[in-house]
């Protein structure tokens, strides 16, 4: 499967980063997008309970086949409780539930959104395998995995893709992911390629995000870590200034630059914000420059983890944390 080399990820349409946009502005945005160009929306089951799954779906409406559709299941709001669970018959029920809300017969890329430790993940493959000989998924993704992970996986089934956290601030796929997913002609898409908001000088105040804005629990927004990556940003908005671009447009021109199997899915709840970030696509940045912003934000600038415990449990993705 050859994915757009940037989509746009619909998450904090619904979910995550403080009060989302209401429905009918939120599908307002999605038919802007997919009117300007955007062919890559991806979203999934645990999105705002699946009301995500739902505004995209309608945004669609008519329009199916203007875009790349993907979506993700194995990690759902159960009961109010956000719930791993990669169990064959689990995956076969959200696979349906996925199709039935966004309205579709057929979804172009699935993505396991997380493995379940307790279920073997050739297991939660072969249950996604069978969804594509159904017709009723394209392919088969994985999230948040490690390359063992995504080895096991390719054994049992054809992986399309690899989604993970990818930006200058969060190189995990550095530990091994971007070189297997390259071998295997397995596409990188990378998730927070502007390191959620920080590298878009969207965050001056971590104490003003909303009381539910997930990035509160996350320890590079909190005082012990803030000051020293607010201190970063000065220098990061000079070299934005530099390139001729918008610092949002830097980071992810950063990130495209990783490979050609590299895509990036940045999120947003502003039109002009997303026009911005699909111009990066065609930003031509000089090389030496690119290597300056790497150098500027990496993992060894950064302060603070990219999960807090809780959250790291979630994840099989390799980590600088537990490399050192």
């Amino acid at each position: 499967m050859i994915l757009p080399r940037m989509g746009l990820g619909s998450m904090e349409l619904s979910h995550a980063y403080g009060v989302a946009p209401s429905p009918e502005d939120g599908e307002r945005m999605l038919r802007a997008a997919l009117d300007d160009g955007v062919r890559l929306l991806d979203t999934a089951t645990l999105y705002g309970g699946g009301r995500n799954e739902e505004l995209v779906g309608r945004a669609l409406r008519g329009r199916r086949d203007d875009a790349v559709l993907a979506s993700k299941g194995g990690m759902a709001m159960v009961d109010g409780v956000k719930t791993i669970d990669g169990r064959p018959a689990t995956l076969r029920a959200q696979v349906d539930a996925s199709l039935s809300r966004l309205g579709v017969e057929h979804i172009d890329l699935y993505y396991l959104h997380r493995w379940d430790k307790s279920v073997p993940i050739a297991e939660s493959v072969g249950a996604l395998a069978e969804a594509v000989a159904a017709g009723k998924i394209g392919a088969i993704g994985l999230s948040e995995v490690s390359v063992a992970r995504l080895r096991e996986a390719l054994e049992a089934a054809p992986i399309a893709a690899v989604q993970n956290e990818y930006s200058l601030w969060s190189r995990n796929p550095e530990l091994g992911m971007l070189e297997a997913t390259r071998g295997a002609g397995v596409a990188l898409v990378a998730f927070s390629p502007v390191a959620r908001g920080f590298l878009a000088d969207g965050v001056t105040d971590p104490d003003a995000l909303a009381p539910k804005d997930i990035r509160r629990a996350m320890p590079r927004f909190q005082p012990d870590h803030w000051p020293a990556n607010a201190a970063l940003l000065p220098e990061w908005r000079a070299l934005a200034a530099e390139a001729g671009c918008t610092p949002a447009q830097l980071a992810l021109a950063w990130v495209l630059s990783r490979g050609p199997h590299v895509v990036a899915i940045p999120g947003t709840t502003s039109l002009d914000h997303l026009r911005e970030n699909q111009a990066a696509e065609s930003l031509a940045v000089d090389s030496a420059l690119l290597a300056r912003a790497g150098a500027l934000i990496d993992t060894a600038t950064v302060s603070g983890s990219r999960y807090n415990p809780a959250q790291s449990a979630e994840v099989d993705a390799e980590s600088f944390d537990a490399a050192a």
